[in-house]
């Protein structure tokens, strides 16, 4: 049983060779620099400040590997769009995260952040690409929920679905990191990735 007591920030890797090759699961985060990943990070471990949460977006540079309870990782792919950097700098984050996704061993789970309120921008689209082209196991993680309207959130679920063109198999989660919502569904889902329950 893993009880997401025990959190550790191990490393930030800049290149492939920063990769941990120690054969535990690897639960991935990707999304766009605003869409939230740390505020969710945090909120699956019900801590406030542990995955850094900055003002300007594109903080994360090199992909960032917190160890949890020994037993897996949570590793927080760089975010991509709006970041204020060159584009030499982009180039290198998606040679990056390329190199991360080349490698069949490393992702267990796959969970892509999209914002719930707006249609998934082409760079959403390229790494939905990349997750399906991995093979392995994804969710799609709507966040920013709390920022809808009830009537709303059906069809912008759908449209997610639409625009990722994903298949009906791909669970899509509603999620808020701001007020929980979603929470149990997306650790269920890693728990079911992981073979062992999480409390």
């Amino acid at each position: 049983m893993i009880h997401l007591q025990n959190a550790e920030f191990v490393r930030s890797a800049a290149k492939k060779e920063d990769f941990p090759w120690d054969g535990l699961p690897q639960i991935v985060f990707s999304g766009r620099s605003n869409v939230g990943k740390s505020s969710v990070i945090n909120r699956i471990l019900n801590r406030k400040n542990f995955a850094r949460v900055g003002n300007a977006p594109g903080k994360t540079s090199h992909i960032n590997y917190f160890r949890i309870d020994g037993k897996f990782y949570l590793v927080d792919l760089p975010g991509y769009g709006y970041a204020k950097v060159s584009q030499a700098e982009k180039a290198r984050w998606a040679r990056l995260i390329q190199s991360w996704f080349d490698d069949p061993g490393l992702m267990t789970l796959g969970c892509m952040l999209v914002d719930a309120r707006h249609k998934p921008t082409a760079d959403d689209c390229t790494m939905g690409e990349w997750f399906k082209q991995a093979g392995k196991p994804f969710v799609v993680v709507a966040n920013k929920l709390d920022k809808l309207k009830k009537s709303e959130i059906e069809p912008n679920l759908q449209r997610i679905r639409d625009t990722l063109e994903i298949d009906a198999d791909i669970e899509v989660i509603p999620f808020s990191a701001e007020k929980g919502t979603g929470r149990p569904d997306l650790l269920g889902q890693i728990s079911a990735h992981l073979g062992e329950g999480l409390l």
